[in-house]
């Protein structure tokens, strides 16, 4: 089923925001959307958007690959985002980064074994001044975690664990 199928009526309250000639600004909150269910925004959506908003696939890659908030692969369930540009690296973001690594026996980019969490490093999620920290993307939105240390971060996977638990 298309996009525009499948989300109809969204689609038509985002695209009445704007005025008929700049249809294509609604690229970003039409790619929330499409990646709403399952975390990324697949090639057949990425079709639909382009096709929607009279813009060009690459176009629309283009959002995908630029903002860490939308993505092109199936990941994790919790996408943790670790901060890694320069302020927060001289605050120890690259050796947290490292150290959360050999706690969870993946390589960043990678996914746990349990399907949990997928490990990213980016840059600059505004919170310069209270790294090492990281944002998570999950079911339960995007969430701030400043000041962290391996451990915090560790009990932090095991209650995302034991949710989990709880829900199935």
């Amino acid at each position: 089923m298309s996009l525009e199928k499948k989300y109809q009526k969204e689609i038509k309250q985002i695209l009445a925001k704007y005025p008929p000639e700049q249809k294509r600004s609604a690229v970003m909150p039409i790619l929330y959307l499409a990646q709403r269910e399952e975390g990324y925004v697949n090639k057949a959506a990425m079709q639909d958007i382009a096709k929607l908003l009279d813009i060009t696939e690459t176009e629309v890659a283009s959002i995908i690959g630029f903002y860490s908030l939308y993505h092109d692969e199936k990941a994790g369930k919790y996408r943790m985002q670790v901060c890694n540009d320069l302020p927060c690296a001289l605050r120890g973001a690259d050796e947290f980064l490292n150290n959360l690594c050999g706690n969870l026996g993946i390589k960043v980019g990678e996914t746990t074994a349990d399907g949990l969490v997928t490990l990213e490093a980016v840059t600059c999620l505004a919170a310069c001044d209270k790294a090492p920290m990281f944002q998570t993307q999950g079911p339960d939105g995007i969430k701030y975690h400043e000041n962290m240390t391996i451990d915090k971060t560790l009990e932090l996977i095991e209650a995302l664990k034991r949710a989990e638990g709880e829900v199935k």
